[in-house]
């Protein structure tokens, strides 16, 4: 059985196409920089074998690729930034073309080919750009926007008050996806190279407008969660780059084929947002965050 080495195996996409990969009866070699988190000892007692891999560190990529055959590459910019990820990215790639990797599947953003000026959507266009120079076989995956996001940080800190805050109007559609069906389209792909060598393709599993996201959350939570508008003044304030992006979503959109990829992939068992919704913890999730400690 070939192996299939995902970087990023303790985070959303990489953790999602390690447990779609081992499901489906693949050899998976899981790189991360803290091989005794939970989530990676989950990994291992599903079958994955565990390595310590830092992109920052040359000599461990190589080691943590060698005698490999696929490879599932995922970058970030978040607790770094942009230039950090390109470089890190360009380091994963090189030590993969090095290590004679078979095909490599690297997980971008929808549009990111498109130059929307979105600072963390045109790192990941650098790093397309020397992925097709890298002379290995290839093939991008292109996530819309995370379903999973709306169930922490300031998305579910809003929901524990009957509110969803997003920056975009009410009525403008937005492409989505869960993080379980990235990992079931990357395993999709690394499971059959010949048929999407070459191939860049925006993937989403459901559109929907703010009010539709709300009146889903709605129904899933049994708690009554209306749309409420943020500023992107406000969102300025806390990042450029995510400002940037929710301009992006508010005119331009963006127009994945979320039909297309049901018919044409039917395998992958798409989620809607509902389904997605209906899975969440929502009692626990919306739980009053506990109280500060008090000094005496």
């Amino acid at each position: 059985m070939p192996t299939v080495v995902v970087t990023g195996a303790t985070g959303a996409q990489g953790g999602a196409t390690a447990r779609a990969l081992l499901a489906a009866g693949h050899r998976v070699r899981a790189l991360t920089r803290t091989p005794d988190a939970p989530a990676a000892q989950d990994l291992r007692r599903l079958g994955a074998e565990i390595r310590y891999a830092d992109f920052g560190d040359p000599p461990s990529l190589d080691t943590a690729l060698a005698d490999a055959d696929s490879l599932f590459a995922v970058t970030t910019p978040f607790g770094t930034d942009t230039a950090t990820e390109v470089r890190q990215g360009r380091a994963l790639l090189d030590a993969a073309a090095a290590a004679r990797i078979g095909h490599i599947v690297f997980t971008s953003a929808a549009h990111a080919d498109r130059g929307t000026g979105i600072p963390h959507y045109d790192s990941k266009a650098e790093i397309e750009r020397h992925l097709r120079a890298t002379g290995v076989p290839w093939t991008v995956i292109a996530p819309a926007a995370f379903m999973d996001n709306f169930a922490g940080g300031w998305s579910l800190q809003s929901l524990r008050g009957h509110a969803f805050a997003w920056p975009m109007p009410s009525d403008t559609p937005l492409t989505l996806i869960p993080a379980a069906d990235i990992g079931a389209f990357a395993a999709l792909v690394l499971a059959s190279p010949a048929d999407f060598t070459g191939r860049r393709i925006d993937i989403a599993s459901d559109s929907l407008t703010p009010a539709g996201i709300a009146a889903a959350l709605s129904a899933a939570a049994h708690r009554t969660i209306r749309h409420q508008v943020v500023p992107l003044a406000r969102v300025r304030t806390h990042s450029e780059d995510l400002a940037a992006m929710f301009a992006y979503f508010a005119t331009t959109g963006l127009d994945v084929d979320v039909a297309g990829l049901r018919r044409a992939h039917p395998e992958v068992r798409w989620h809607t947002f509902a389904d997605w919704a209906a899975t969440r913890d929502w009692p626990a999730l919306l739980a009053p965050a506990p109280a500060e400690p008090t000094s005496a």
